[in-house]
């Protein structure tokens, strides 16, 4: 890496940067140092205001002062146009790090003759070397040049002033207004050939589609540099222009993280086995009165409960009435907007084409430090845009939350009347979205109930269950799933399957306390009765021993009664016995 370092200084040094957010991005680091560069385009395609921002973005943060020839306007109006930039173009004048030149022809002007452009360039050599000028831009140079007789003369004009910007080694911007039909961008003639002869062009398109304003730019050619080829738009915002470069950007890989981050709904997150993941991508979609503000408002009102930095774009309806209706539904967000964690903007604020839209919302995000972004419906795109362009600004901004780590939630809206389904969203962003999430209605028993299901989630093991989402002034929830026949019940069906549950458990736990009851009485008895049995068994075995003992002493009795008779009756066995035992 170290060979390599002092060439990649000599090629930074090279480049004079504009200021302008993403067109450095674009010409990887600026316009060419020392050299010209053309910059074409129709009537209100910011040529202007791109040239005075690269004199302002020189003077100011660069310590580059800077020269502003004007052919058109005169200087004094380009300062009052110029003053809602922010630039600080009046004390950069009181400072001399700015100079601005009026050189239009009158209106009344009698030409007498030839004319060349050296005088003017003489005196602008003695203000570049007291000042040490190190930019300059000849503005609407196409405006003096028609004074000229003949293309052989405008030609040696163009010739003049461009030696003499490189003799001086002063980093030059030349504006020249296009021709031709809207689809195309080229320069009038006969002064086509500076496009071949200036080092840089970049060519500026103001287009109008379906009532829609469109501005795009295009690095036609840099010598001696790379630079993104595609056609990148960009916006005049309140610090100038801003240049949309996400298309034409070198895709990143962004970092993967398995931080989980709550959707707002707790049952939702089990659903989802934890919630959202940090820097994903949620889609949204539903029917007109599904819900799909308050989901996307659950959100954000979570996210801001952890001190994360939120930005909310509301498309359908002014923030204070969403505020409002949020908190009828127990989302409080106008304590987060009070303290600044939650930036809120209506689409009142912002109007224009999709990539208008993407290029504020960028640029609103980066300056809130967001790191959870809210689009309320992102469908309104399609609206603004023909299908291809909506479709490629949606897909972008995907692409750009993941690189900046933003988890994004964008609701889209399904037309009813166009029996749309919920893969028929007008956005096909499904397919880059990592979690989807469809809102719908379910009419039973004349009831209209909202149901929430997950399309899908990746890497998530989610339920497939279609939920109910419930609404109430203690907030939203998911009810339990309860089946009939194969069906999802919600509404009134639901809640009358609820209370025959709870009667028919009741009756049960009755009838089994009951049945209890009547088994201790049994057994209480049966242990009676077998208390009984005992004592009278012992009874018995009493008196069979008794009986016993007593048959067995009459018994003895009688022998021995016996033998006393014999022996008084003298009978002859017992006399024998007698006398044998006599010695």
């Amino acid at each position: 890496m170290e060979p390599n370092q002092p060439a990649q200084v000599a090629k930074e040094s090279s480049k004079a940067p504009t200021g302008i957010a993403g067109f450095d991005e674009i010409t990887r680091g600026g316009l060419p140092r020392a050299r010209t560069t053309l910059l074409v385009g129709g009537p209100g395609s910011g040529k202007t205001i791109m040239a005075l921002q690269f004199l302002a973005h020189g003077a100011r943060d660069c310590k580059e002062p800077g020269i502003f020839v004007a052919f058109e306007e005169s200087s004094r109006r380009i300062e009052a146009n110029a003053e809602s930039f922010g630039w600080g173009l009046a004390d950069l004048l009181r400072k001399k790090e700015l100079f601005f030149l009026d050189a239009q022809p009158k209106s009344d002007l009698v030409q007498a003759g030839d004319f060349d452009l050296g005088g003017m360039l003489a005196a602008l050599e003695a203000q570049a070397q007291a000042m040490r000028a190190r930019r300059i831009v000849f503005d609407a140079l196409d405006v003096v040049l028609a004074l000229l007789p003949d293309p052989a003369a405008k030609r040696r004009e163009i010739y003049r002033l461009h030696e003499w910007l490189l003799a001086r080694e002063l980093t030059g911007i030349i504006t020249a207004k296009a021709g031709g039909d809207e689809n195309s961008v080229v320069i009038q003639q006969p002064f086509g050939f500076m496009q071949f002869m200036v080092d840089c062009a970049v060519i500026l398109d103001h287009s109008v589609a379906l009532g829609v304003s469109y501005r795009n730019l295009r690095v036609q050619k840099y010598r001696g540099s790379g630079f993104d080829e595609n056609e990148s738009p960009f916006l005049i915002g309140n610090g100038g222009l801003v240049v949309d470069v996400a298309r034409t950007r070198v895709h990143v890989h962004p970092k993967v993280s398995n931080e989980r981050v709550p959707s707002g709904v707790e049952r939702l997150d089990t659903m989802l086995g934890g919630g959202y993941y940090r820097g994903a991508s949620i889609l949204v979609t539903g029917y007109s009165g599904t819900a799909k503000t308050t989901l996307s408002g659950a959100f954000a009102g979570a996210a801001c409960q952890r001190g994360e930095h939120t930005l909310f774009v509301s498309f359908d309806s002014d923030c204070n009435e969403v505020i409002r209706n949020l908190a009828s539904v127990g989302i409080g967000l106008d304590r987060y907007v009070k303290s600044g964690c939650l930036r809120m903007i209506s689409a009142r604020s912002i109007a224009g084409s999709a990539e208008s839209y993407l290029v504020r919302i960028k640029t609103e995000a980066e300056e809130h430090g967001a790191r959870c972004l809210v689009i309320d419906p992102v469908s309104t795109w399609y609206k603004s845009s023909n299908d291809t362009t909506a479709q490629s600004v949606a897909d972008r901004l995907i692409d750009w939350s993941k690189g900046e780590g933003i988890t994004l939630v964008c609701t889209s809206l399904l037309d009813e009347m166009s029996n749309r389904t919920e893969s028929g969203s007008p956005l096909q962003i499904s397919t880059l979205a990592d979690t989807w999430i469809h809102l719908s209605y379910l009419v039973q028993a004349g009831e209209r109930n909202r149901g929430l299901s997950i399309v899908k989630s990746r890497g998530t093991a989610h339920s497939n269950q279609v939920r109910e989402l419930i609404l109430s002034d203690a907030g939203v929830t998911l009810a339990d799933t309860y089946t009939a026949g194969g069906e999802v019940l919600m509404g009134t069906l639901r809640w009358e399957k609820e209370r025959a549950e709870r009667v028919a458990s009741e009756a049960a736990e009755a009838a089994a306390k009951l049945k209890r009851v009547k088994l201790d009485a049994e057994e209480a008895e049966l242990k009676v009765r077998m208390k009984s049995l005992e004592t009278e068994l012992v009874a018995k075995q009493v008196e069979k021993a008794l009986l016993v003992r007593s048959t067995q002493s009459h018994e003895g009795e009688l022998s021995r009664g016996r033998t006393q008779m014999k022996e008084l009756r003298g009978d002859d066995e017992t006399i024998a016995g007698g006398k044998a035992s006599q010695p």
